[in-house]
């Protein structure tokens, strides 16, 4: 097998290994921060993947407002571990304060993609089948509520029609334009 090829396989595992905690870890924060129903299955889900994880950390890291410290640490080491390797499969070294700068602009620009995905589903459903009870389906809306609402009190009424969804799709792509990549490139200049 030749060496890139071997590189680029090992950079993949390692970033679905990574990625797929450090998703759940943000579904985590932004399920506590939105105030998602605890009780359900997929809330009860997240909270037994990461507990074993955060349980020992809050003796240590505090609470900020409704956020468990101890997540937004563990996100942050995640993500920091992750691009480091994926760094050093490559051959670069970063300096520690870039790869703190790039792991943050990583995790803001998943926090992104966490909501943009969350409304393109709520979207979806409410044609598929609006009203639809299922644990899912009530954590999508958890998610996206806080978000839609004030967008839609912004936009004048539409005839029935509920635009706030684009418009909340839009400056979720303009903060990746303006906000997320130049963070990450600045953190690139760093190393």
């Amino acid at each position: 097998m030749d060496a890139p090829y071997a590189g680029n396989a090992l950079t993949f595992l390692v970033q679905v290994a990574f990625g797929i905690y450090i998703l759940v870890l943000m579904l985590r924060v932004l399920l506590q921060v939105l105030r998602a129903d605890y009780y359900n299955p997929l809330s009860q889900f997240v909270v037994r993947l990461t507990e074993p994880v955060l349980a020992p950390l809050r003796r240590i890291v505090p609470r900020v407002g409704r956020i468990e410290g101890g997540a937004l640490v563990v996100m942050l080491g995640a993500q920091m571990i992750e691009l480091w390797l994926v760094y050093g499969v490559k051959g670069v070294a970063p300096s520690l304060a870039g790869l703190a700068v790039v792991s943050a602009a990583e995790l803001i620009e998943l926090c992104t993609t966490v909501f943009f995905w969350a409304i393109l589903i709520r979207v979806i459903l409410s044609w598929v089948n609006p009203g639809i009870r299922h644990p899912a389906s009530d954590i999508v809306y958890s998610l996206t509520e806080p978000v839609l609402e004030p967008a839609r009190r912004a936009l004048p009424a539409m005839g029935g029609f509920d635009l706030s969804p684009i418009l909340i799709l839009v400056g979720l792509q303009l903060v990746n334009l303006m906000l997320i990549e130049p963070i990450r490139d600045a953190g690139r200049l760093m190393f």
